[in-house]
């Protein structure tokens, strides 16, 4: 065989192999979307998608998290209590620890995400597809009202769902907090969830159930509820690229959904630490009594103690949860 006709088979070889891998991967690309344009998969993309972009952003904000109900927790009962600054806290749990310390919960935190987020972005996204589809059937467009609607019936449903996964990080993250022949060490989410059933029954997994679910409610309405709302304006009223719009959403819904949602979550975070004392009794009866309690011995700012740290924590979890849900939402029209 000649050189010519060597580099003549070399050449057709490769251009068939290109043809080959070309082919696979429109076969590929094409079987991929034939799967995610199936019913099936377009009712559970957002669910999916609501619970991944949950998770991430979880990882990224979890020290900020336990440096927020370890400030909720100090100073219990009293008005003049310790006040310490977000630094202070951070110091002292690597100070009696390591740095790693601040990642206590994390397996509680995920779970929690895998569950609550994708509950509620799922049926957010859910809730929304059909009040634009009968608002489109009548000639309409949705409005706010809508968009809150929604986002206080998926935050409520899903905190339902997920308080025993909220409960028991609530449990971890305070664990530390006690004296050391108290604490209960837990080795992960499963162990504390298995614990605290064993201990105080299966229906303790729901405690504060009420100011969760509350304050879901309240949470959703800031954060999805403005959300949408703001990138609607900002679409109609400004110039902003679109993943400026986003950012800029996303930074709006975070302070409204603290602002909403802190006092809900600092009854929350009391009435999922408690456990009973000597006499047998619990410090708080429910969400009223703790409500009651906190404003006549603490002061009715304590409710807002730890806000900094609380849109710290909110808003960028917040922005990193819708910015990479909207990415998903994108990549699986």
């Amino acid at each position: 065989m000649t050189s010519g006709s060597l580099k003549q088979a070399i050449e057709s070889t490769r251009n068939k192999t290109t043809e080959v891998v070309n082919a696979a991967k429109r076969d590929g690309t094409a079987m991929a979307n034939d799967i995610l344009h199936t019913p099936f998969a377009r009712a559970a993309l957002p669910f999916i998608n609501g619970g991944l972009s949950g998770m991430v952003a979880t990882t990224v904000i979890q020290p900020v998290d336990m440096v927020k109900v370890r400030i909720q927790l100090a100073g219990e009962g009293t008005a003049s209590g310790p006040k310490p600054s977000p630094v202070a806290v951070a110091r002292q749990i690597v100070a009696s620890g390591k740095v790693l310390d601040l990642y206590t919960g994390l397996s509680a935190g995920l779970l929690r995400q895998a569950v609550y987020t994708t509950a509620r972005l799922g049926f957010f996204d859910t809730i929304m597809g059909n009040l634009t589809a009968r608002a489109r059937d009548q000639g309409k467009q949705i409005g706010f009202r809508e968009r809150a609607t929604a986002g206080l019936t998926a935050g409520g449903v899903a905190a339902m769902i997920g308080n025993p996964a909220d409960l028991a990080l609530i449990r971890m993250q305070s664990d530390g907090l006690k004296p050391l022949a108290e604490r209960k060490n837990y080795k992960s989410v499963i162990d504390a969830l298995a614990s605290i059933a064993k201990s105080e029954g299966v229906g303790a997994l729901w405690a504060g159930a009420a100011p969760t679910v509350v304050r879901a409610m309240a949470l959703n309405f800031g954060q999805l509820a403005f959300f949408s709302e703001a990138k609607v304006q900002l679409k109609k009223n400004t110039d902003l690229s679109a993943r400026a719009q986003t950012l800029s959403a996303s930074a709006i819904a975070g302070f409204f959904a603290s602002f909403f949602s802190l006092p809900f979550d600092f009854v929350k975070t009391r009435l999922q630490k408690q456990q009973k004392g000597p006499d047998g009794k619990l410090p708080y009866k429910g969400m009223a009594d703790c409500f009651t309690k906190v404003a006549k011995q603490e002061g009715l700012l304590r409710f807002y103690r730890g806000f900094g740290t609380y849109y710290v924590r909110i808003a960028p979890h917040a922005m990193v949860t819708l910015i990479v849900a909207d990415y998903l939402g994108w990549l699986t029209k």
